[in-house]
């Protein structure tokens, strides 16, 4: 493909592999669109290409990439790319997969696999042989000939243009002048672009396309239909507009470990999808295995995605399309994570001791989990200088980022999203006086009992533990 441009804004294009073949590629970055698609109940994807660096390992984004796809029950074909890198070792890339779970054909799974270099064009054509194959077998297949639905990958508002959207055409032909509903916004298409903005007058299946002609902005993952005439068109997006100011009222309720152990004791959950992160490898496999031995007849665990480092905004947005809980071991979600995490409520449960997870999760299986203590976080401080003082040890010169901090509060010290220290706080200052709390953009200065250990770059959390009643319900 073309680097910049319009492949770039449109986020995919269309390439034809032999007369009357097509493949379209969406190009999903970060797969944030690809999730946030799923989340919508939008399923765009039939088949996942994933590159991997032939000289390189097999990277935390690939793995989590691994896990989106699988999640949403996509196959893979595997591009194990740069082979012509002096340093390129196909076997290990081939046995990291393995320990994935994405045992390639050659290795007697069931993954296609081609390694190629993208740079020099070597075995492409083989590549995408192999996921017409694919598509055979999938007998991924559209009628050209009714009216057009698709799924919308991005909209955007263009100076000149007013609101644009890209539109993958799944079904039917999309023509110049059709009205159609997409979410719960309408409009007639005015004009279409490809890929390469060249103008269109038809779109047939499986065509990315730029739509203009829409009344306001729809969002990643709405449906696109074609309707027969713009009265209809107007009352179904109307309807869906009051639908979705009643929704919102009620704000969607994720799942959480609390509504599954309820919903357990009533017989409506049959599987709890969990992410694992962790602070190492061999506590996020311990934690992994022990949670799947808990499965029941009843209620499958599964295990979603693992990994090793802080919970990220990655890892909420895959539980938050397929309404999994996180649990933390000894690793903190950093602050955008939090913030995404509370939006969506999203469940995040951190533990220090794996019998705890362990424990709870067992007992929300069983229906019998009823919380007593919780945790609620009151600030988020940076470490930005350090001091040492005679008879006091390290005193550290802070930021208050969130929240507001209290001289009684408890407190952890994580290091690259990992808690190194939880205690409490010895002294709290401004300037040179001895106060009670500082608030959010202010500066202050902290030593806390039994560390001396600060460090510039250091976050300090603090937290109350609240107890919270039973509940009936």
């Amino acid at each position: 493909g073309e680097s910049g441009g319009i492949t770039q804004h449109i986020g995919a294009y269309k390439v034809e592999v032999k007369p009357g073949h097509y493949i379209t590629f969406l190009d999903t970055p970060g797969h944030e669109a690809f999730t946030a698609m799923r989340a919508r109940g939008a399923q765009v994807t039939d088949i996942v290409i994933l590159i991997v660096a032939a000289d390189d390992a097999v990277m935390p984004q690939t793995v989590e990439a691994i896990s989106h796809a699988q999640a949403a029950n996509v196959p893979i074909v595997v591009a194990i790319n740069k082979i012509d890198k002096p340093g390129a070792n196909m076997e290990k890339i081939k046995q990291q997969l393995a320990d994935r779970n994405v045992l390639v054909e050659e290795w007697g799974g069931r993954y296609q696999s081609v390694e190629i270099s993208a740079k020099k064009g070597l075995n492409i054509d083989v590549l995408l042989e192999k996921i017409l194959l694919e598509a055979e077998i999938l007998d991924l297949k559209a009628n050209p000939d009714r009216e057009a639905r698709g799924v919308v990958i991005e909209s955007q508002l263009d100076k000149g243009r007013g609101v644009t959207a890209t539109v993958l055409i799944q079904k039917g032909t999309l023509k110049q002048g059709d009205i159609f509903v997409c979410g719960n916004q309408h409009g007639r298409v005015r004009a279409m672009f490809d890929e390469r903005n060249k103008k269109l007058h038809d779109a047939p299946p499986s065509t990315p396309v730029l739509v203009l002609g829409f009344e306001g902005a729809p969002q990643a993952g709405d449906q696109f239909i074609v309707v027969d005439s713009e009265r209809t068109a107007r009352e179904i997006a109307v309807k869906r507009q009051q639908l979705k100011r009643e929704l919102d009222s009620k704000q969607v309720r994720h799942i959480t470990l609390d509504e599954i152990s309820r919903q357990i004791s009533i017989g409506g959950v049959s599987e709890l999808p969990i992410i694992v992160k962790g602070d190492v490898d061999g506590s996020v496999e311990a934690v992994s295995d022990s949670l799947m031995k808990l499965s029941t007849e009843e209620v499958k665990v599964r295990v979603i995605h693992k990994g090793v480092g802080a919970i990220s905004e990655s890892d909420v947005l895959l539980a938050n399309a397929s309404s999994a809980i996180i649990i933390g071991f000894h690793v903190r979600p950093n602050l955008a994570a939090r913030k995404l995490a509370e939006t969506q409520k999203v469940d995040i449960r951190i533990y220090n001791i794996i019998y705890d997870a362990i424990n709870e999760v067992k007992q929300a299986l069983e229906g019998m989990l009823s919380p007593i203590l919780s945790e609620e976080i009151t600030s988020t401080v940076d470490v930005r200088d350090t001091f040492k003082v005679p008879k006091v040890g390290t005193v550290a010169g802070c930021y208050v980022l969130e929240g507001k901090i209290t001289r009684n509060d408890k407190v952890r010290v994580i290091r690259d999203g990992l808690v190194i220290f939880t205690g409490d706080i010895s002294s709290l200052k401004r300037f040179k006086d001895d106060v009670k709390e500082v608030d959010t953009n202010y500066e202050c200065g902290i030593s806390l009992y039994n560390f001396n250990d600060l460090k510039v770059g250091d976050q300090i959390e603090g937290f109350k533990v609240v107890e919270t009643k039973k509940k009936l319900d």
